[in-house]
């Protein structure tokens, strides 16, 4: 049970009170970074910008209180807007209700039944491919927004997007496209003066300064802009209460699919977060607790009207600079946003949206790694850049759930193929080179005709069967001696296989010994009645012992 013990369980055994100090400062200071963000992924996932506050201060402090980093910071991230805004379009915002219940429900079950560990199997070419296209599709969503495009409806689908922008160019709002460009140019440039500045200014992020300084602007010199107020009216400053949707079977299954796409999503981006933060503060995280608490974090989170939700690496990062090394800098991040919820939620109606998409566009141009897809298409095997390739290409032309599908689907048919490609057999002969067993290569160049020595290699599975069936013998074969010392794993069709094999030199009364069976393929082969079938007797535990013995056949 203490791979499921919450990291906050943990921290008092040393707790002191200067720690608390960091942790309360570094909570405040990460829950006014979170605050346009939260807002802004809200808005774009096709939600109220209330729900992007729900989200951070509910996921986030079960992220907190019940996962297993010490430090992870957890609410809607820029991963989900496409998968949000692709779930709304169809099933509407109750549909989006019940799918992030459900992905949490999974996430719960995927760290009680320990398989936290299995996220690390996704290929990094998967997960470098849909990042990068979801870059691309939510940068292309955010400029309506930024050019104050005049459009009724934007398409979900990206290539009428495209077209639709194109048929609206001429609606372009100069004043709101400068008011972006503006808060575009403020991000750039204040991290380099903010560094020069001493102690809280610093910490104050760019995307916060932006939006303050384009609202006042906007209202000081009433500029004809779409604010959040004009979009969405006004926005409810109440705590929200729990709601139970109305859930029935069809429901559950036509949102399996993009359920178990956030659950994915969600447990892969966690854990990347989790180990991020642990080589920056030298600690080991808890995967199968941090799944737990992924999982509560996202059932509330719809319970209480939210979105999807998983650990934000950047958030984090910052809540590590700013000196947070306990949940508490996470509740206190909570605890931060409630606070403006309930008191400042009115002024965020005064926000230009096309600040808000300016945010985003330059969140989208961070979060996707082109150098790394750049060197990937330059240097990774032909096979390994198809997948990055059509996990991108799906990702924006399709939707994420289809791109990560087919990219598994993919990876684990090229992993078949390679693990194929390494199995082997080999007819031996005499060789000059003496092998670890002592006296192989004297007694290999004695051998009689009537003995055939085979030896495989790699893992012998389904993909691999046709070798054992393809072993040649002739008319003056009497023994067939099988080395599996570089077998290290076998399944139940290469024992189907091996049964035939049996069956077959067993009419023309060929005898088989089997030299050097690693441990998983022998019980494998004991489980199965395959050593019974074949005789203990003929199991021999080195090649020379194996030879002796077939001579003894042979004779």
């Amino acid at each position: 049970m203490n791979e499921l013990k919450p990291k906050l369980f943990e921290v008092f055994k040393d707790y002191s009170g200067k720690q608390l100090v960091k942790d309360i400062i570094s909570g405040i200071i990460v829950g006014i970074i979170a605050l346009p963000l939260s807002i802004a992924l809200a808005i774009a996932s096709g939600v109220g910008p209330e729900q992007g506050l729900y989200t951070a201060i509910i996921a986030g402090f079960f992220i907190a209180v019940f996962g297993g980093s010490r430090v992870q910071i957890g609410g809607p991230t820029a991963a989900f807007v496409v998968i949000i805004y692709g779930i709304i379009a169809k099933y509407g915002v109750s549909g989006l209700t019940v799918a992030t219940v459900m992905a949490g429900i999974i996430l719960v079950l995927l760290g009680i039944f320990r398989l936290g560990s299995l996220i690390k199997y996704i290929p990094y070419t998967i997960t470098c491919g849909f990042t990068c296209g979801i870059a691309v599709t939510l940068f292309v969503g955010q400029l309506k927004d930024f050019f104050g495009l005049e459009m009724e409806k934007v398409p979900s689908e990206f290539l009428d997007k495209i077209v639709a922008y194109g048929k609206a160019l001429g609606t372009t709002n100069l004043v709101a496209l400068i008011l972006g460009l503006g808060a575009v140019l403020i991000m750039m440039f204040w991290p380099r003066i903010a560094s020069k500045l001493p102690g809280f200014f610093s910490a104050i992020p760019g995307s916060l300064l932006a939006i303050v300084i384009t609202t006042v602007i906007a209202a000081a010199a009433d500029l004809q802009v779409n604010t959040i107020g004009s979009v969405y009216g006004e926005l409810s400053s109440k705590f929200p209460t729990p709601q139970i949707p109305n859930v029935n079977f069809e429901m559950i299954k036509e949102l399996i699919q993009p359920a178990f796409t956030i659950a994915i999503l969600a447990a892969i981006e966690s854990l990347l977060s989790a180990v991020v933060s642990d080589g920056m503060i030298g600690d080991t995280h808890k995967s199968n607790a941090e799944l737990v608490g992924q999982g509560l974090g996202n059932i509330f989170s719809g319970l209480f009207g939210g979105i999807p939700a998983t650990g934000a690496i950047a958030r984090t990062a910052a809540n590590v600079r700013n000196g947070g090394r306990t949940p508490i800098a996470g509740i206190t991040h909570c605890v931060t946003l409630t606070a403006v919820l309930l008191l400042l939620m009115p002024i965020a109606s005064y926000i230009p949206m096309t600040t808000l998409a300016a945010v985003l566009l330059v969140v989208a141009a961070g979060m996707a790694d082109w150098k790394a897809f750049a060197r990937l298409c330059r240097t990774a095997p032909k096979s390994d850049i198809l997948i990055l390739a059509v996990t991108f290409l799906l990702t924006v032309f399709f939707d994420l759930v289809v791109a990560i599908e087919v990219g598994v689907i993919m990876a684990a048919l090229l992993f078949m193929k390679r693990m194929s490609d390494t199995a082997g057999v080999q007819a031996w002969k005499y060789t000059d080179d003496p092998d670890v067993t002592p006296g192989e290569a004297e007694k290999l160049k004695a051998l009689p005709h009537s003995i055939k020595v085979y030896e495989f290699s790699g893992p012998l599975f389904f993909a691999a069967t046709d070798r054992i069936l393809k072993l040649g013998v002739d008319e003056n074969t009497k023994v067939m001696v099988i080395r599996m010392r570089g077998v290290t794993a076998i399944d139940a069709s290469a024992l189907k296989s091996f049964r035939e094999m049996v069956a077959e030199v067993g009419k023309r009364e060929i005898s088989i010994v089997f030299s050097h069976v690693n441990e998983q393929p022998y019980k494998a082969m004991e489980k199965d009645g395959f050593v019974d079938l074949v005789g203990k007797e003929n199991f021999k535990p080195n090649i020379v012992e194996a030879l002796n013995y077939a001579e003894n056949i042979v004779k």
